[in-house]
């Protein structure tokens, strides 16, 4: 009786067989940060599911990585937008604006796994979405509790991040008239 090879072994110069296992899936270290605002800069922050590791709230404009290395900054503000908040970016009223600006920064450690291992830094497109008032909405509750809009001096205050509060420090220099 002859003896089938292990589907399970590698042998050397024979490929591996067997069933494939998924590659695991990391986050592209590409995202972007929308500092949602209505025309008299109030600002749009959501509170993270996770407080921050010192027990401070986190609050925080709406923000996520890429989906793929393909996705556009302007089509991954979308998604997110919408992912985060339920607000269509591209409603009447509305005006999503690029800002030309990026901030590069070391990931928080609680995050690292999150990335492929040696990826420690993150490359983040600032956005504007104008929306033409304070509006309620929809928080995804395995990412966010909260939500509130406020004067943007206060917002930025009440941001747990440092780039997200010099961004949104930096409002009325992009706010439509």
């Amino acid at each position: 009786m002859a003896t089938r090879p292990s589907p399970w072994i590698h042998s050397a110069g024979a490929a591996m067989q067997g069933p494939s296992l998924p590659e695991p899936t990391f986050k592209i270290p590409q995202s972007v940060l929308v500092v949602i605002h209505t025309p008299a800069l109030e600002v749009l922050l959501i509170r993270r599911a996770v407080d921050a590791p010192d027990g401070q709230a986190f609050w925080q404009s709406v923000t996520g990585s890429k989906d793929s290395l393909q996705e556009s900054w302007h089509e991954t503000a979308v998604r997110e937008v919408w992912e985060e908040t339920g607000i269509r970016a591209d409603a009447p009223g509305c005006t999503l604006r690029d800002w030309g600006l990026e901030n590069v920064y070391d990931i928080y450690p609680q995050w690292l796994h999150r990335y492929a291992p040696g990826v420690g830094r993150n490359t983040e497109h600032l956005w504007g979405l104008q929306v033409p008032a304070a509006l309620p909405v929809v928080l995804s509750p395995r990412e966010h509790q909260d939500w509130a809009w406020w004067p943007w001096r206060e917002a930025a205050d009440r941001c747990y991040s440092p780039s997200n509060a010099e961004a949104i420090l930096l409002l009325p220099q992009f706010a439509l008239p």
